[in-house]
């Protein structure tokens, strides 16, 4: 074996090993669904840029990530039920979320079990557990195995991609 292709090896291997040691793998158990499947909400991307504004439409639709500590959401804490963006499907609750130091708003559970999809997201060195919105497909954030109880999960997800209603009083 070549020196560079063993030194490749090692590489990859030592950062699986990391990623694996500190929870940043897929959570493979919640992996569950082939994003082929066709969703309810269809839209071309002309369709999608008209309905969306810049910032929700790159990370909706072109899986970005907005940056921490700088986006709507992060440290709301008024009671209501988050909506996606692209199809006002209610995804999470304000009764789950909780601050998990990240600067993204992040959940221990969606609202409903059917409410989100995921799929193993390759765009960095190690596979993430990618969210997305079951009925528009649109990109939400990442699934992490660091949350806390009862679920020992983290639903980290961009405020770009929820629209807030707030709990009518």
């Amino acid at each position: 074996m070549e020196r560079r292709t063993l030194l490749k090896a090692g590489l990859v291997l030592g950062v699986s090993l990391f990623a694996k040691a500190v929870g940043l793998l897929p959570v493979q158990a919640k992996e569950s669904t082939d994003m082929k499947d066709t969703f309810e909400v269809i839209k071309t991307e002309e369709e999608w840029k008209k309905l969306l504004g810049e910032e929700q439409f790159q990370v909706l639709r072109k899986a970005h990530t907005e940056p921490p500590f700088k986006n709507k959401y992060f440290d709301n804490k008024a009671p209501g039920t988050y909506l996606c963006a692209g199809c006002e499907l209610p995804l999470f609750s304000s009764k789950e979320k909780y601050d998990s130091g990240t600067g993204w708003p992040s959940f221990w559970k969606p609202i409903a079990d059917d409410a989100v999809r995921t799929k193993t997201d390759y765009a960095m060195i190690f596979p993430r557990t990618e969210v997305h919105c079951r009925r528009c497909g649109g990109h939400q954030g990442h699934l992490f195995e660091d949350g806390p109880p009862p679920t020992g999960l983290r639903y980290c997800i961009n405020s770009a991609a929820l629209k807030f209603v707030p709990e009518q009083s």
